[in-house]
């Protein structure tokens, strides 16, 4: 099954251009034909092709199934993006295709990269969504200042994962299967000792995600595996 995004299908089922070229030149698909779209918002829609045109592609939609959220508890993680964009994007990637609900990103001390221009990446989220066949787009947020970011409200369970010695439970150990989860992965020179107090003291746990040291973006793709797998195992 192939699957288009349209965000606003429910009030305009249309393919807008950029899908309606894929569908109708690269596919060659033509009226009549079957698709099936997603508004990124849970929701699978069935839809006959009504019009064709070059810039879009008016649809008649014939069924909506809502999917039901592939697991309990929402997953957010919240990294220092790397200098390489092409590792932060890569993560973005891979991590939709597993399957996350949030990704933000964070200003640190030690953060190579102060700036972030997020629509190259919400195209990623939008490109993995589809290809994964998922009908829930991750939520992205804007580079925001640490301190101001471990202050915002957050119901869930909450981690630092960093690399300091002291008192570290392994995250697959510390995180609670079912519930919402936000990890919070620092730049590659770490978090400052500073912002690790400031995040305990705001109600992060310190968390380990194993004995080796890993690069920010796997750092991040590993939490969120770690969080399915304790979710899968849960569940059995």
């Amino acid at each position: 099954m192939l699957l288009f995004y349209v965000p606003d299908m429910a009030d305009r089922p249309q393919l807008p251009e950029a899908e309606a070229q894929h569908c109708l030149k690269v596919l060659r698909m033509q009226a009549g034909d079957i698709v099936h779209v997603t508004d990124g918002k849970g929701n699978l829609y069935k839809a006959a092709i009504l019009e064709t045109h070059p810039k879009h592609c008016l649809l008649d939609i014939l069924q909506i199934t809502p999917q039901a959220p592939a697991r309990e508890g929402q997953i957010t993680i919240a990294l220092a993006p790397a200098k390489n964009m092409e590792r932060t994007e890569w993560f973005a990637e891979k991590a939709t295709e597993i399957g996350l609900d949030a990704i933000a990103f964070l200003n640190c001390r030690f953060s190579e990269r102060k700036e972030i221009k997020t629509e190259r990446i919400n195209k990623i989220l939008i490109s993995a969504m589809k290809q994964s066949l998922k009908t829930r787009l991750p939520k992205l947020q804007e580079m925001t200042g640490f301190q101001q970011f471990i202050t915002q409200n957050f119901e869930g369970q909450k981690f630092i994962a960093h690399c300091y010695p002291g008192q570290k439970s392994l995250l697959s150990k510390t995180y609670r299967p079912g519930e919402n989860v936000l990890v919070l992965i620092g730049p590659e020179g770490d978090f400052s000792e500073e912002e690790v107090e400031s995040a305990v003291k705001q109600g992060f746990t310190p968390v380990s995600l194993g004995e080796s040291r890993l690069r920010t973006e796997t750092a991040a793709l590993t939490a969120c595996q770690i969080i399915h797998v304790v979710n899968q195992i849960a569940e059995k």
